[in-house]
């Protein structure tokens, strides 16, 4: 089965965000400014509420399942929701994104558990600026740990992605394209976008995809790759020798909305249509109402064959009015 949005947009990949609390306070995410409230235990899916969703997405067509957070390595019974989701027939691809601080110890757990694919995300590869940028939290070190774990345990397909901001980690893109050639990541930049309320996002601090592929291209040959699927975000280029691959995700200069796949659950159960959605469609509460399969897939498919986001490519006009409602946090959602 599949089923397509008011733009005839194919619902193909869930975003299932397990967890919101994160062990970084990322400047683009989770400010350190403020406080945060994280959802207790009970108000998260369970184990076997995210399996069972995981079930229902992939009945309505979905094929690729990432798990988000916050950090989704903090979560103790990460294991078991992994072991069930990879263990549905249909499911092509089940991937993992982390800031990798806890990977070390447990990239052995997501491999024997299923895991297929790992995205890292690091944004300096400078002591002091990642410590600048994390909040503070952990170490670039501790971090490259777990990329070399990942790898040795045989993790070859695991992505890179980094946010560059404008006048903060410019002077990144060289040294984090150099680091990911090392050890043959999938580096993929990717621009500051307006997620959240608490990131104090502007425009002027953008670096746009095409002036970071600039920087790199007068130091490396790139050949443009074709797309690998239908509504993969980034654009791809092969390093002409051979040594890796990089990508750009271009969500502020170059809107990908009209191919978006993705539907995204929060680790409280509640449907969300775009990454810049105001509210989100809640399925646990009907999930623990005993309401059975068909009767929680027909809402997702209901809600999705409604949809009609594409706040990308309506941006630039939204800027030039106060936003009415605040958006849903990037921590809360998953990214």
């Amino acid at each position: 089965m599949e089923i397509f949005d008011k733009f005839t947009r194919p619902m193909r990949d869930l975003r299932l965000s397990v967890i919101d609390a994160c062990n970084f306070r990322c400047l683009y995410c989770m400010p350190p400014d403020r406080d945060y409230d994280f959802f207790k235990k009970n108000e998260m899916l369970s184990v076997n509420e995210a399996i069972r969703l995981s079930e229902i997405f992939v009945q309505l067509g979905v094929r690729r399942i990432r798990l988000t957070g916050g950090e989704p390595l903090l979560r103790k019974d990460l294991d078991q929701i992994i072991a069930g989701i990879a263990k549905i027939p249909e499911l092509e691809d089940l991937a993992i994104t982390t800031n990798a601080s806890l990977l070390a110890d447990k990239a052995q757990m997501l491999k024997d558990n299923g895991v297929k694919r790992l995205t890292i995300s690091l944004d300096a590869i400078d002591p002091d600026l990642f410590k600048q940028m994390s909040g503070g939290r952990s170490s670039v070190d501790q971090v490259i740990k777990g990329i070399d774990a990942a790898l040795n345990c045989g993790f070859s397909n695991t992505k890179l992605n980094c946010v560059i901001e404008k006048g903060l980690n410019e002077s990144q893109i060289i040294p984090l394209t150099e680091f990911a050639r090392e050890r043959q990541l999938k580096l993929r930049f990717i621009e500051f976008m307006d997620v959240g309320n608490c990131n104090q996002w502007n425009l002027e601090k953008v670096v746009p995809s095409a002036e970071v592929k600039k920087i790199i291209s007068a130091k490396w040959h790139l050949t443009e790759l074709e797309p690998k699927f239908y509504g993969e975000v980034a654009k791809a280029y092969q390093f002409e020798d051979g040594q890796g691959e990089i990508g750009f995700i271009s969500s502020v200069t170059q809107a990908f909305c009209k191919d978006c796949t993705r539907a995204r659950i929060s680790s409280d159960g509640k449907l969300y249509t775009c990454l810049f959605c105001a509210r989100g469609t809640d399925l646990l509460s009907p999930m623990r109402q005993d309401q059975d399969d068909s009767e929680i897939a027909k809402l997702i498919k209901n809600v999705w064959e409604k949809r009609t986001n594409r706040y990308s490519e309506e941006r630039m006009d939204a800027l030039k009015h106060p936003r009415q409602h605040d958006i849903v946090e990037m921590f809360k959602m998953g990214g």
